[in-house]
């Protein structure tokens, strides 16, 4: 058969939410993709449950950060995490967390999300996932290859070829591009291909939250009616002393549809759907039916990070890049920070103005961050185990009553949530971020290791360059567009602060010469100069610092030069 043939400025090889992030991405800085990928839609089947902070910042500068709040569990259903003997039965604990509703109303009425004007959103991935595609399709710079397969590639210096047919076999083409990035996951083609390893480990088999297990998607329509309706919860823990019903239900729609995972017996190959709804009923405590919609494999216990991010003109991305032990929900949200990154590179790069070290800047800044991530997914791992549940747990009376508060105070059920509320969904990982070493930030002196230390789950607003920019509101009302965030241009930012009404000409001539989109904004209150310790402050196409300084450079060429990657 002869197949067509295509020319694309980027061939996008995996269309999960990190390959159609970088799509919409790409799309947002006016450049054409093509995205690939064997499945003809998305997969339609419960995966992560978190869209964290940044994420969420990223799907704002795209447009649509209160359409993915709309996805999901009803606005005012509970996010709390319960602890229940079983879930028709005595409740043990509970540690309450914000409605979407109450998210929103976060960004007038909480002090820490001064933070972020976007916070963390719990929402199952494969609404979100649904989303991004509409809007995918949608898009005038996106060719939307879904249902098509890529077989084999080739690349020289000046270009990547790509040859894919449609899996019903109807037709083939080749895609020629100038670069190529592959999101097609841990199993996919392109990294293999290409020669790059994994490096890392896997937890032995015997720790608790480790090795193979299911995600189960079920729908259980007499859950809320009967047992939960009044005392709603995110997720539905089950505590007592039968080892096969202790786990976590995790609700999906708020109506009848929820996931839970489970650990396979020795010996198991495949699932036992009556038998993980004898589980189900055994945890709910009544004899309700269940009905087993869908399950897939999921490991647990991963921390692996590929050798390379970069390969000649072809990148990886999202689980091609790195893989997690899904504690945390870390995975698909750093591989959409990855799509963040190197989005805005290959603009520059196929616009004219990024250099010819630009995009090896990706798996500079990358790289450490997938280490990163994947150290705090193992650490929030190893606080997973199995309970020692109280003798009379299940019992009524004052003895079954000592029994369950000796039960909320075990780590089983407390894990992290010793740590205040805005700790809980590990902020220094969304949003403490850095870039320290790359070659397009410019340091000032200023070791924000020392200066400003951050945790897994804290996060200190830092000025230094490097960084993800310090975010905070312009106007009391919090709405939007009076984020810092919203004024930010799509190229780059200088940050003209404290009243400072120095001329910039210079550096917009030095800017307009290279074909390199600046904007100057005008920030003139006092807190925003003292969150960024320096009178001007150039942000990034992604919103991270590349410079700071109390005066312009006396050669704003280089300056550019520099952050440009030439």
């Amino acid at each position: 058969m002869q197949g067509e043939t295509v020319t694309t400025p980027v061939v996008i090889v995996g269309g999960g939410p990190v390959g159609l992030v970088l799509a919409l991405y790409l799309d947002f800085y006016g450049v054409k993709s093509t995205i690939i990928n064997t499945e003809p839609n998305e997969r339609w089947h419960p995966k992560g449950n978190g869209q964290n902070a940044r994420t969420m910042e990223h799907y704002r500068q795209l447009g649509f950060s209160d359409e993915v709040r709309k996805l999901g569990l009803p606005p005012d259903h509970p996010f709390d995490q319960a602890y229940f003997t079983r879930l028709s039965k005595h409740e043990i604990f509970r540690f309450p967390m914000p409605t979407g509703d109450e998210r929103i109303a976060m960004r007038r009425d909480e002090p820490v999300t001064d933070q972020t004007p976007e916070p963390m959103f719990h929402v199952n991935q494969m609404y979100v996932e649904r989303f991004l595609l509409q809007k995918v399709r949608a898009a005038k710079n996106i060719d939307v290859r879904f249902g098509w397969t890529a077989k084999w590639f080739t690349q020289d210096e000046t270009s990547v070829q790509f040859h894919a047919c449609k899996t019903d076999g109807s037709a083939e083409a080749t895609f020629i591009s100038d670069y190529a990035v592959a999101c097609d996951g841990a199993r996919g083609f392109v990294r293999k291909t290409l020669g790059i390893g994994y490096e890392g480990d896997v937890q032995k088999q015997g720790a608790y939250w480790s090795g193979q297990f299911f995600s189960i998607h079920m729908r259980i329509p007499d859950l809320y009616p009967r047992f939960v309706g009044h005392r709603r919860a995110w997720m539905y823990w089950a505590v007592n002393p039968d080892p096969n019903t202790r786990g976590v239900i995790i609700a999906l729609n708020g109506v009848d549809e929820f996931m839970m995972l489970v650990k396979p017996r020795a010996g198991w190959t495949d699932v036992d759907k009556e038998e993980i709804a004898r589980w189900v009923q055994q945890s709910i405590g009544e004899d309700v039916p269940v009905h087993i919609i869908g399950y897939s494999p999921w490991a647990a216990g991963q921390a692996l990070v590929a050798e390379r991010y970069k390969a000649g003109r072809i990148m990886i991305a999202g689980d091609a890049a790195h893989l997690f032990t899904p504690t945390g929900g870390f995975g698909m949200n750093t591989g959409i920070d990855d799509s963040a990154n190197l989005a805005w590179k290959l603009a520059a790069v196929l616009q004219g103005w990024g250099g010819p070290r630009l995009l090896d800047t990706y798996e500079i800044e990358r790289k450490p961050i997938g280490l990163r991530n994947t150290g705090a997914s193992r650490k929030y791992a190893s606080m997973m185990h199995d309970a020692v549940v109280p003798e009379h747990i299940e019992a009524d009376g004052p003895k079954g009553d000592a029994a369950r508060i000796a039960a909320s105070n075990m780590t089983y059920v407390r894990k992290n949530h010793f740590v205040r509320p805005e700790h809980h969904d590990a902020l220094g990982v969304q949003i403490g971020g850095r870039y320290d070493g790359s070659p397009v930030i410019v340091p000032d002196g200023e070791p924000p290791a020392d200066i400003f230390p951050q945790t897994y789950d804290e996060y200190v607003p830092c000025g230094v360059p490097g960084g993800r920019a310090p975010h905070l509101w312009l106007d009391a009302e919090r709405v939007m567009g009076s984020s810092l965030f919203d004024r930010f241009g799509k190229g780059f930012t200088l940050l003209r602060l404290n009243g400072n009404r120095a001329d910039t000409s210079a550096l917009e001539r030095a800017a307009a010469a290279r074909a390199m989109p600046l904007c100057i904004l005008d920030v003139g209150l006092p807190e925003a100069r003292a969150l960024y310790g320096r009178d001007f402050a150039l942000i990034r196409p992604d919103q991270y610092i590349a410079w700071r300084g109390d005066t312009l450079p006396d050669d704003p060429d280089a300056l550019l030069a520099r952050i440009a990657g030439h």
